[in-house]
This record gives C-alpha cells, structure tokens and sequence, in this order.
C-alpha cells in the first residue's frame, strides 16, 4: 500500500484531501452522514497536525455543469457541526473562489470544503489542465475516497500526476488493508455471502472468489438465475435470462474446486412486492410458486447459512438476502447480519444495502470493517486494479 497521511509532515502544509461527500440530500436536509463521518479521522488528524485541510468531493450526477440541487453546501454546515469549527465554504472546487476561501481558512478555521467537482465536466474526463488548477491549491494530496477510486478522475488520478507529495488517508488505507487482506491472506475458514437483485453486478466478484474462498452463500433475488439455470420452479421472480449459461458455468468451477457451493433451500414467496401483500414459505423446489415472486430466504436456509458462517474466521458480505426494506421480507437479510456480528475473526461488510441490513439489525459496532465504498469495493473484490489506489503507488 502507498504512504500514509502518518508519513506525512503536514505542518503549516495546505493539504487538498479527496474525500467522498457524496451523500443522500432532501429539501436540503442531508438524510444519512455515514460518509462524511468515514473521513474525519483523516481530516481531524490533518487540523491536529497544523495543516490548513481543503476537502473536495463530488455530489450526484450534476453533467459537468453547475446545478444548486448538487451544491455541497449543506455538507459544509454539517460537517462545521461534526468537527466543531467553522468550514469556509467556496463557490468553486478551482479559481479565484477557490483560492480566497482557502485564504480565510489558514487564518481561521483551517477548514475549506469546496464546491463540487463534478460542475467542471473536467473532472470525469480526468483532464490534465484541471488536475493541475486542483493541485495548485495545495502543497500534498491525501485520497481518503475509496468510494469514488475506481473512477480515473481528475481528483482521483490525474492530481496525483501534480504533486510534489501524495499519500492515502486513514480510511482509505483501513479499506485496502482489510480489502486486501480477505482476498489475499484470509484466515480460513473464510465465507462469502452474497446477495442482492442480479448476478450480472456479482458475477465478477463470484468468479474472482470462487478461487479464494471455502463456503459461497448465495441470496436475494440473484439466486434465481441460478434457480432458473438448475431447471427450478422461479415463478415471477427476477431472472436474468442472459446469464444462464455463465450461472451453470460458476456452479461447475466451484464443483471443480469442491467448494461449499451454496443456494437457498426454501424463500418466501408473494404475489407482489408490496408490504401486506400475503406470503407463504415453500420449499425452492415446490411448484406451488405459480405466478408468485420469491422475496426472501426461508428458515431453513437461514439456520444452514448460519450453521457454515459461525465456523468461519473471515467473512465477507455485500448484497442482502431479500426486500429487507419491507418486514415481511426482512427476516433472512437480519438474521444473516446478527449472524455475521457473531463471528470470531475478521468480518467485511461492503455495498449500501448490506450496512443499511447491519443498522437495521443493529449490530454495525460488532462488524470488522464496513466498506464505504460499494462499487469500489465490488471491484476490488473482483480483481480490479483501482485507478485511486494504483495512482499512489
């Protein structure tokens, strides 16, 4: 892994830190902090240090133009109450705003949150004129965003290119180091459970797993490819047609490798995906399906899935068994969390859903480490080199 921000003399330094902002924001109300909570370790360990921070990050999908819907200034108010100073906030991630903002910070509050980088249509284009503008702001770079290191983008790549010192923050090394610990030196048994509405966003992961793991726990409504691949009953379920054959073809590299391959035995099923709506549990195999869809995984594949993730020493988990955001359809995605919460060695949990399932359950401070980061993490775990990660060497 690249250096540290430890490594680093910030003292007096104007540290540009990428961080990941990129929250859910209502009437602007932010509605879940979870990611701007991830970064202030990095970002209090930089004021301790006497550094001036400048944080930048990107919000939503604003096309490369300015849109007040997608302005990080709610995130500035919020996080002046997180870290308990004021946050000078600028009208523009690069520029005369930019530069004055960070002005008044060095004399004030040391903090600087600048406005979204995704309103210069550069940043995604990992433009080298803009990278520069951003690395000009500052003397050292720290990327504290794993969420967002998969993507090639000017915050996350091409300002590396710009400094004279660069370094991973303390969330981003806790990700890589967890990350890459489970893929390269688990302590066994280790179990992957895997979840969530389709194979094809898995699919890469599974392949890159199948060789690693002991146990692979499939869940939610991806298992019904595979049901659909093995001839089974599916109902109205969701199936991905396209990938049959590459379903039949994971089940036969796991055969090959006598690996614990594993599928729900019995679900619940209902006519429609709506709370209220009646269920009934039957076995995978019962044709009684009909025209029903399969909402959650039953008794008593939550007690074998239980059974194999207690004797494990790592496990990883992205994707929940069910719709747990409706009750009815909660109790497989819960009792797969407590059980994750259980286990006595290293636990990973990544994607959304999955730390929405472990809060919901309420066992997040029982979890080893919660990814912040889902479609980075997914393609860490699918053997992907990320761009934000390689870039720090």
């Amino acid at each position: 892994m690249a250096r540290s921000i430890t490594d680093l003399d910030l003292s007096g330094k104007r540290v540009f830190i990428r961080v990941d902002f990129n929250v859910p924001i209502k009437n602007g109300t932010i509605t879940d902090d979870t990611r701007i909570r991830a970064s202030l370790p990095t970002i209090k360990y930089a004021l301790d240090k006497g550094a001036t921070v400048i944080l930048a990050s990107h919000l939503g999908r604003p096309k490369g133009k300015p849109n007040p819907e997608y302005s990080l200034k709610p995130v500035a108010a919020r996080l002046s109450e997180l870290v308990g100073r004021p946050v000078e906030f600028a009208e523009d991630c690069i520029g005369d705003a930019a530069k004055a903002a960070i002005e008044r910070a060095a004399t004030g509050g040391k903090l600087v949150l600048l406005e979204n980088l995704r309103f210069h249509a550069e940043e995604e284009k990992n433009d080298p004129a803009f990278a520069k503008a951003l690395a000009s702001l500052a003397d050292v770079y720290v990327n504290d965003a794993f969420g967002s290191a998969h993507r090639a983008h000017a915050s996350t790549e091409g300002i590396v290119h710009q400094v004279k010192q660069a370094a991973a923050g303390l969330l981003m090394t806790a990700e890589v180091q967890y990350l890459g610990k489970i893929l390269e030196h688990p302590d066994r048994p280790f179990v992957a459970v895997l979840g969530g509405a389709k194979v094809s966003d898995k699919l890469e992961v599974i392949e890159n797993l199948v060789p690693r793991v002991d146990a692979l726990l499939i869940g939610g409504a991806m298992a019904y490819t595979f049901f659909k691949a093995r001839g089974l009953p599916v109902g109205k379920s969701l199936v991905e047609e396209d990938l049959l054959d590459a379903a039949r073809e994971v089940e036969q590299k796991a055969k090959a490798r006598n690996l614990r391959f594993e599928l729900p035995s019995d679900h619940v099923v209902a006519p429609k995906l709506e709370a209220g709506a009646p269920s009934e549990t039957l076995d995978v195999t019962d044709p009684a399906i009909g025209d029903r869809m399969g909402l959650d995984i039953g008794p008593k594949t939550v007690a074998r899935y239980r059974e194999i993730i207690a004797g494990a020493k790592t496990v990883t988990w992205n994707g929940p068994m069910g719709v747990f955001e409706i009750d009815a359809f909660a109790n497989g995605t819960v009792a797969i969390a407590k059980a994750v919460a259980d286990v006595n060695g290293t636990t990973v949990i990544g994607g959304g859903d999955s730390i929405a399932a472990v809060a919901k359950a309420g066992v997040t401070n029982r979890i080893t480490h919660i990814s912040t980061g889902g479609g980075a993490s997914l393609e860490f775990l699918g053997g992907r080199k990320l761009p934000g990660v390689v870039a720090l060497g």
